[in-house]
């Protein structure tokens, strides 16, 4: 009777041990692919942000690294925002160029239109993308890029471009045009941009500031 319960804690011993052997091989494996895959996929990941970003900000504005560039915003009532978001500051030559912004605008048809808009030093609107919604296909989702031109109607507009009273949509009085039958969403996005520039001209001192460490560029000299 002792030998074979001997017998059998050896080999359930024995069976451990290979099941243990066969999870460290496992393990290491799937280390082993982690490591090699992980810097392939965040480079794909990167690749393809830097791509949407030059959408809305084209890259002969800026000379920076863009994506090394992204800072965290606070919440902010004008971006739409409940929670931090993120931007990225654009330099040429070491001056600020322009500024990439994260923005929501939180009453569509269907719910919250998340945007992301370009914006030049001078506080023009360089290009606006939806990044993701819930609005009616076929309907209101003409707002996205990949549906329909409409989204470009922003690109050269300021907060003087057209004068405050017009930044509205063609129904109520404005220069923005909109599909009949969806008008609640485009008026959504219209009054996010509307926004994200009043945010921009109140933070545009801090995006234009020198980096920590950094000199400012050098002032040409003009004849007086």
């Amino acid at each position: 009777m002792k030998t074979l319960l001997q017998a059998a804690l050896k080999n359930a011993l024995r069976t451990g041990a290979i099941l243990f052997a066969f999870a460290l091989i496992g393990t290491a494996m799937l280390a082993f692919t982690h490591d090699r895959t992980e810097p392939v996929i965040t480079r794909g990941l990167l690749a393809e942000k830097l791509a949407l970003i030059n959408q809305v900000l084209p890259a002969t504005l800026y000379d920076n690294d863009l994506l090394a560039s992204q800072r965290s915003v606070p919440p902010d009532d004008l971006l739409g925002t409940g929670k931090p978001s993120a931007m990225w500051i654009a330099r040429r030559s070491g001056s600020f160029s322009g500024v990439v912004l994260e923005a929501i605008a939180p009453d569509g048809y269907s719910g919250n239109i998340f945007l992301l808009i370009g914006i030049d030093s001078e506080g023009t609107v360089t290009g606006v993308r939806v990044t993701a919604h819930h609005e009616t296909p076929g309907l209101g989702d003409y707002i996205s890029r990949a549906k329909s031109l409409w989204i470009e109607q922003f690109v050269g507009k300021s907060l003087t471009k057209p004068e405050p009273k017009h930044w509205k949509v063609a129904k109520d009085g404005g220069v923005f045009d909109a599909r009949a039958g969806a008008t609640i969403t485009p008026r959504a996005v219209v009054k996010a941009v509307r926004s994200a520039l009043d945010y921009f001209a109140r933070h545009r001192a801090d995006f234009a500031a020198p980096i920590r460490g950094q000199a400012p560029p050098p002032v040409k000299e003009t004849d007086a």
